[in-house]
């Protein structure tokens, strides 16, 4: 489902020049969920970006579902992002204009996808703040913010899932209903992703893989 190869990524940062990952290679296959784990700045955040679309590798290749995707049209690339990926976003990302129900169903209405709403009422239960529905995100805790952007990345036929540390703001008890949620969705042809930093919760996945100064390295 994702296989990323031989991947690099710089940030140029004025006269500096930043690496962030070295030579990365990765491939999670349908009905995997793969953990990664590293100290703060070792390039995770950055692999999620390259493998959900939202950046394109410095060199290397990223192929999503057999597809080659580095060198395709920003057109195309937020194409397979509305139809084929599910995020969760450390920042939320959550529009303050547009209520609970709305921010979930957006992905889904941008595709065209007629069953929008009914597909993200039935994600909004899943997560266990459908009663949030028509409160708008300004009115809501951090906890039911993270469970919003879970109940996004969800809504809908998701192929790839990336979580960038989706318990960072739970209790105990819902970080493990959370994990059990996402692990659940991710069989058949859906594949996952996951950062953290608990290897309680890492131990929900396949496997896990240790990244450190932009190179990864199997635990």
């Amino acid at each position: 489902m994702l296989k990323l190869t031989n991947v690099n990524k710089t940030h140029e940062t004025g006269a500096r020049a930043v690496v962030a990952l070295r030579d990365v290679s990765l491939s999670v296959s349908p009905g995997e969920f793969v953990a990664i784990m590293g100290p703060s700045g070792s390039g995770k955040s950055t692999l999620l970006n390259l493998a959900g679309l939202l950046d394109r590798p410095t060199s290397g290749e990223v192929f999503i579902d057999g597809r080659e995707t580095s060198r395709l049209s920003e057109t195309e690339r937020a194409a397979i992002r509305r139809r084929d990926v599910g995020f969760v976003f450390q920042s939320y990302n959550l529009i303050p204009s547009l209520t609970v129900l709305e921010n979930v169903a957006l992905p889904l209405s941008f595709d065209g996808n007629k069953s929008a709403p009914e597909l993200a009422s039935q994600a909004l239960v899943d997560v266990g703040i459908d009663n949030l529905a028509d409160t708008y995100p300004g009115l809501i805790s951090g906890g039911e913010a993270q469970r919003v952007a879970i109940a996004r990345a969800l809504a809908g036929p998701r192929r790839l899932l990336l979580a960038d540390e989706p318990t960072g703001a739970l209790d105990t008890a819902t970080g493990d209903q959370v994990m059990e949620l996402l692990r659940s969705r991710i069989t058949g042809d859906v594949a996952g992703l996951l950062i953290t930093h608990e290897p309680r919760f890492a131990a929900w996945a396949d496997r896990t893989i240790y990244l450190r100064d932009g190179m990864i390295h199997d635990v």
